[in-house]
C-alpha cells in the first residue's frame, strides 16, 4: 500500500460541503496530472478552482518534504470534505418580518501518495 506523501487543507471556504463534494468526487484515486486537467475543465463548478488551487499546494508540499519526489507519480490517495461553521444573517421580508439566511462554509483535505510501483 502507498504511504501519504502530503496533506493539504483549506478551512472555512465559502461554499456549501455538498458542492464542494461534487468535485471532489472527479478527482478522488486520480493522478496528480489528471486531476488537474479535470479541475480545469470543471469551470462551471465554483468550488473547482480553490480545489485545484490546494491541489497544488499538496503536490508543492510533497516536493518541499522530499525534493527526490515524481509530482508524475503521486496520485489523490484521499480527499474529503467537512462541513464548517455557518454564518447566520438576517434578510428583510414582507409585513416588516425577517428571514434567517446560512451563509455555510467547509473544510476540504487531500492527501496525495506515491504511485511507484503501482500500475
Amino acid at each position: 500500500m502507498a504511504d501519504i506523501v502530503s496533506t493539504a487543507t483549506v478551512r472555512h471556504l465559502r461554499g456549501s460541503a455538498q458542492k464542494a463534494r461534487l468535485v471532489v468526487d472527479l478527482i478522488r484515486g486520480k493522478h496528480v496530472g489528471e486531476a488537474q486537467w479535470v479541475l480545469q475543465q470543471a469551470k462551471k463548478y465554483a468550488a473547482a478552482a480553490p480545489i485545484r488551487k490546494l491541489l497544488d499546494s499538496a503536490v508543492a508540499n510533497a516536493i518541499d518534504k522530499n525534493p527526490s519526489v515524481n509530482p508524475d507519480q503521486l496520485l489523490v490517495k484521499s480527499a474529503f470534505v467537512d462541513e464548517g461553521f455557518r454564518m447566520k444573517r438576517v434578510r428583510p421580508a414582507p409585513m416588516g418580518r425577517a428571514y434567517r439566511v446560512q451563509k455555510r462554509t467547509c473544510h476540504i483535505t487531500i492527501q496525495l501518495a506515491s504511485a511507484a510501483g503501482e500500475e
